[in-house]
């Protein structure tokens, strides 16, 4: 792996009508495209230091937007934005074509999966690898957390949307962080605090409880995105921190059923697995993608 000095610049740029998405970027724009999609309760922070892996190898320009409803990306109180996947995706979907992204391997961990799938479903040619790091595509990888968020999508009451109201909380924002890692002293306090300042921002809250009842949604969409694996055939890393709760082991396993070249692969971590694992993830996926585009 190259040992050059990479520089990530931040910009913002305006696409779906308003909306400024911040993102971050290092690498020379005329080499391949590597699209990071980042999850809840995160940023682009999150891929801080992948950036400048990736990025070092001299191979690729990076890129990290923050999605609606995260970090730093503003979304205008008159654009009376719809917090669902379905929106959160076109207007990633129109980021790509803002910067003229026409071929990209992108990364999907948590929230960033059914959002880059759907990315997938609308520009497939576009796509040439994905590399799922806690990505789920599958109902195998949903973990017992869930069964805290089903109640919610069985009825969404008040009383049942208060019962999740933990889960935008510090504890449940530093245990995704930490569950799981043989050395939770190891991860920068700053990565969890930082997300919390984010979501204790007014009315983000509310904005989070309205993905958490979208996401059933997404579990709907399984079958659409198996039939894009099976008709398109992307070569995919599935790339996975094994102790995570949230998506466990057999989400990575499962995209062997549909993809039988999937490359399938396990760090000793949890959730955020890159804050201790960022350098084995980092060699794998340019190991992965060597001759891939």
């Amino acid at each position: 792996m190259s040992t050059s000095v990479v520089h990530t610049s931040v910009f913002k740029v305006s696409v779906d009508s308003g909306i400024e998405v911040f993102y971050r970027e290092a690498g020379d724009k005329n080499l391949p495209v590597i699209l990071l999609l980042h999850g809840f309760p995160t940023s682009s922070f999150q891929y801080r230091n992948l950036i400048t892996i990736l990025a070092a190898s001299g191979k690729y320009r990076v890129i990290a937007p923050d999605l609606p409803g995260f970090g730093f990306t503003i979304v205008p109180p008159e654009r009376k934005y719809k917090y669902t996947f379905d929106d959160i995706a076109k207007t990633i979907e129109a980021f790509t074509h803002a910067l003229k992204l026409d071929s990209f391997a992108v990364y999907i961990f948590d929230y960033g999966a059914p959002t880059g799938l759907r990315l997938a479903l609308a520009r497939p040619t576009a796509v040439k690898a994905i590399i799922s790091q806690n990505g789920n595509a599958f109902e195998e990888g949903l973990g017992e957390f869930w069964n805290h968020i089903r109640p919610y999508w069985a009825e969404p009451n008040q009383k049942n949307r208060d019962s999740i109201k933990w889960l935008v909380q510090f504890d449940a924002t530093k245990f995704q962080y930490v569950t799981g890692e043989a050395h939770p002293e190891r991860i920068p306090p700053e990565t969890y605090h930082l997300d919390q300042a984010l979501l204790d921002r007014p009315g983000n809250a509310d904005i989070q409880l309205d993905l958490f009842l979208d996401y059933q949604h997404n579990i709907a969409l399984y079958p659409a995105f198996h039939e894009y694996f099976r008709t398109h055939q992307p070569p995919v890393l599935a790339i996975w921190g094994k102790n995570d709760p949230i998506f466990i082991p057999p989400g990575a396993e499962a995209f062997k059923k549909v993809l039988s070249d999937a490359v399938v692969k396990f760090v000793d971590g949890g959730h955020f697995a890159l804050e201790n694992h960022g350098e084995e993830i980092g060699s794998e996926i340019l190991r992965f993608l060597e001759g891939k585009f």
